[in-house]
């Protein structure tokens, strides 16, 4: 089994490759943990603004939906007029078969 590679770490500019390193001696750990680790941060924080976002997407839609309920679910009088309306509907394309 091969060992894992290092991470190839290129720096066009001195000065950034000089600052992260700082940083990374400041924490405490290597260039590539420091840096890894600093990639999966913003991966999480770029991922729980996508998931509230989401979340307020969802809440409002939800909102919308419960406001329009009225409009969309007919009354008990509107229902049982069309079941009858049904109904009738539905003898009368009896009749026309058996006939």
């Amino acid at each position: 089994m091969s060992q894992p590679k290092a991470m190839n770490l290129r720096f066009p500019d001195p000065a950034q490759r000089a600052a992260i390193e700082a940083a990374a001696k400041q924490e405490g750990v290597s260039l590539q943990e420091y840096i890894l680790s600093a990639a999966y941060a913003r991966a999480t924080a770029v991922e729980e603004r996508f998931l509230e976002a989401f979340r307020e997407s969802m809440s409002r839609s939800g909102d919308v939906f419960a406001a329009e309920a009225g409009a969309v679910d007919p009354r008990g009088e509107q229902r049982a007029a069309e079941l009858e309306a049904r109904r009738e509907l539905e003898e009368q394309q009896e009749r026309g078969h058996a006939a």
